[in-house]
């Protein structure tokens, strides 16, 4: 299979860098930054970008949605990782949008999915409790009560939860599987605390006490929520990998360009014969990560369920390649790199928060190990 994109995906990919470069690059962030925006991103920009379709890329075309797919997702991805473009996208577009596709009942996905691919609703997924991805270490409760269900506990890093109109909360109701609700933030019960991360995007703690749903929200099979969990975490995995390769690619770039001008000594610092070697295994590192992304984001395209190999490979290598690319980056801009005068720092924070975010190289070289039976 090509690990190339076809003539209709790189007209995609051109209209989403023309589109991120143009209304949401890099300047674009620190100015949220700096003026510690409550919401984080841009609404103005947001729905422009619902306008060209993003926000409804995997979302079935009856659904008002685009019915594309993974590597078309990836491509609009890339480009929100070469400007750092704050955006609900990852969040609500990908992790959310695949969770109702792969478990909503049709009254669920007539009633959500449209505003998700419109853009109208944010969604996100409310999974985590602790400092480190893993799903077996899920504790909320979800205790039965007349014909529905009562929750109580917390969740953390939950991504864009501070804006969130809908959280897909994940919960245990017995002890033999995982089970997805969907619960309207503006629930009784629903506590948001907004916590800025290190890479200046809001996320939120969620606390829930004594929140109450209907039977109707339960997303999935009670107790067996598993199997789409799954799907929809490797697509938020492989997501985050093609926003990684994104973001690599524009620190190289910006790298490159800096030693073809800086002059040291009375030459170009790019003449010297040890920053052209690292450059050129950066270069190298930089292709296979290219591949290992766009052979996970195929993958999902021909069989989510089977794909979880391919998006561990993706989302550990892409995860090593931009923190090598960042540190580089860093080094090779001197003392200066260091500095908020340059824009390296911010990559590097993104990165950071990228390579945790639903699985760090370790966890998915550990879960590779385990599904080989190591």
């Amino acid at each position: 299979m090509s690990l190339l994109l076809n003539e209709e995906q790189s007209m995609l990919r051109d209209s989403a860098r023309s589109f991120m470069a143009e209304q949401a690059p890099v300047s674009q962030l620190r100015a949220l930054r700096d003026a510690n925006d409550e919401t984080g991103f841009s609404r103005e920009v947001w729905a422009r970008f619902a306008e060209l379709g993003f926000t409804g890329v995997l979302i079935p075309e009856a659904q008002g949605g685009l019915g594309l797919g993974f590597v078309e997702a990836g491509t609009i991805l890339e480009e929100i990782g070469r400007n750092l473009t704050a955006s609900p996208f990852l969040a609500s577009s990908v992790v959310a949008a695949t969770a109702l596709i792969r478990a909503g009942n049709p009254a669920q996905q007539a009633e959500w999915l449209p505003k998700l691919a419109s853009g109208a609703v944010i969604a996100t997924l409310a999974l985590e409790e602790h400092g480190k991805h893993a799903l077996d270490r899920i504790a909320m409760k979800a205790r039965r009560e007349g014909e529905g269900f009562v929750l109580d506990g917390h969740k953390t890093f939950v991504i864009d939860g501070h804006v969130a109109d809908l959280l897909i909360v994940v919960a245990r109701v017995g002890t033999a599987g995982l089970t997805m609700f969907l619960v309207p933030r503006s629930a009784p019960g629903v506590q948001l605390e907004r916590v800025v991360m290190v890479d200046s995007r809001p996320t939120a703690r969620v606390r829930l006490e004594g929140v109450k749903v209907a039977a109707a929200a339960v997303l999935g099979p009670v107790d067996g929520a598993d199997a789409a969990l799954n799907v929809a975490l490797d697509a938020g995995r492989a997501a985050a990998a093609a926003e990684l390769l994104g973001l690599t690619d524009e620190v190289f770039v910006r790298t490159t360009d800096y030693l073809k001008a800086r002059k040291q000594f009375g030459k170009l610092i790019g003449e010297f014969q040890a920053l052209q070697h690292r450059a050129a295994d950066l270069y190298c590192d930089i292709e296979l990560a290219r591949a290992a992304v766009m052979g996970a984001l195929q993958a999902l395209d021909a069989d989510p369920a089977q794909a979880m190999r391919e998006v561990a490979v993706a989302k550990s290598r892409a995860g090593l390649s931009a923190t090598r690319a960042v540190q580089e980056g860093v080094q090779m801009h001197g003392g200066m790199g260091m500095t908020d005068a340059f824009d390296i720092g911010l990559f590097m924070k993104r990165a950071r928060m990228l390579q945790e975010y639903l699985g760090d190289a370790a966890h998915h070289a550990d879960r590779l190990a385990r599904q080989r039976g190591y």
